[in-house]
């Protein structure tokens, strides 16, 4: 099980829908978040794209000197990127992280955006053209180890003599992550991808996700790995937990809800009409309409597009549920919470000792020991406690 947290390149805040509570989110903040998860532990971060977002490979590179070990999961839009630029921007940052980039395939779902942006292909042909990008993109990759050039002639896109001159550190390639919900996405998951991601629906409906793209995958010869992305609720009793929940829309207005979900409707991608099947496009707003399976919060999701889900709960409950999840057969939790930084810490320190976590090793010289906390009365350590569970 890998745990990778978030960057808020969006934004950040106490409370969803509102500017009560937020804060700026420049580059000293994005630095602290980044520094947090790589000293925590976490595997990597997921880094958003689209318009609403700072650029991610920007962010990203402005943090391979803020981080020794953290990956940084950042984006590739077929139609804005080209596959030969888009493989040496790959290559260019894996080699000077050391090996740390993994690349998310995003072909997009809204059209106001993607057309803002050049794009003006339908649901169906953006994936013939993801499916075409990737393809390149691989192929430029792999065949730069060998000093090879590549030939493509596609419906969308075309390639003659590309070259790549400096490979990535990774071979073949930088893993390939990509989330859809649409049949077309499940097929190009299965034909071309390393981890399929999923926004956080009830276990059955992910089972069947997962099942669907395994057997996709299997008749073309293929293994996929799998990936959920979720936020996270988690405090020391339940009771707090959701309190922090309904805490977190507590500010928010209904016209921001209604305004939100207009401009969610008009997007053609499964995946978010299935994230606002879950609140009924904003018609749930109390924790008994919201909790659509146990722990399973979807407020967030009221003014919040794309993963609109959270886990909410105690640290034992919450483990649980990340567990009944892996139990499907996915190995990657893209997790956050708001505030950001402060939830980063919050997660590791009350969930990760809960989880059977593959364990990065730390730095030569610097495993410390005790004492932890705070002196007692400048005299003694602090005790430790005993579970009374």
């Amino acid at each position: 099980m890998q745990i990778f947290w978030f960057l808020p390149t969006h934004g950040d805040s106490r409370y969803l829908g509102t500017t009560e509570g937020a804060r700026a989110v420049d580059l000293a903040y994005l630095q602290q978040i980044a520094g947090a998860a790589d000293t925590l532990g976490y595997e990597g971060v997921l880094i958003p794209t689209g318009r609403s977002c700072e650029d991610p490979w920007v962010i990203a590179s402005s943090l391979i000197g803020a981080t020794k070990k953290l990956k940084f999961l950042v984006a590739v839009r077929p139609g804005l990127h080209q596959p030969s630029l888009a493989a040496r921007m790959a290559a260019t940052f894996d080699r000077l992280s050391g090996g740390r980039v993994l690349v998310n395939l995003v072909t997009g779902g809204d059209q106001t955006e993607l057309e803002g942006d050049g794009v003006f292909l339908d649901h169906a042909s953006r994936y013939v053209q993801s499916a075409e990008f990737i393809r390149i993109w691989r192929e430029i990759i792999e065949r730069s180890h060998e000093g090879q050039s590549f030939d493509y002639d596609g419906k969308h896109l075309s390639v003659k003599g590309a070259k790549l001159l400096f490979p990535p550190t990774q071979k073949p390639h930088p893993p390939v992550w990509f989330g859809g919900s649409s049949e077309a996405a499940h097929e190009l998951a299965a034909e071309q991808v390393d981890t399929y991601l999923t926004w956080g629906e009830p276990p059955a409906e992910v089972a069947k996700k997962i099942a669907d793209v395994k057997a996709r995958a299997a008749r073309k010869g293929r293994t996929v790995k799998f990936g959920i992305r979720l936020h996270v609720i988690v405090r020391e009793t339940e009771d707090e937990a959701w309190r922090a929940a309904e805490s977190l829309i507590s500010k928010v207005d209904d016209a921001t809800v209604i305004r939100a979900q207009a401009a969610f409707a008009k997007m053609d991608s499964e995946g978010q009409r299935r994230m606002a099947a879950l609140h009924a496009g904003g018609a749930k707003r109390t924790r008994a309409d919201l909790e659509i399976s146990p722990n399973l919060w979807a407020g967030v999701g009221l003014v919040r597009g794309g993963a609109g889900t959270a886990l909410v709960g105690d640290a034992k409950t919450v483990a649980a549920r990340i567990e009944e999840y892996a139990a499907l057969g996915l190995d990657n939790f893209i997790l956050s919470g708001y505030p950001h930084l402060e939830e980063s810490y919050r997660f590791a320190e009350l969930v990760f000792p809960l989880l059977p976590r593959k364990q990065r090793p730390g730095l030569p010289g610097q495993t410390l020991t005790g004492p932890f906390g705070e002196v007692v009365a400048n005299l003694d350590a602090p005790s430790r406690l005993v579970s009374q569970s």
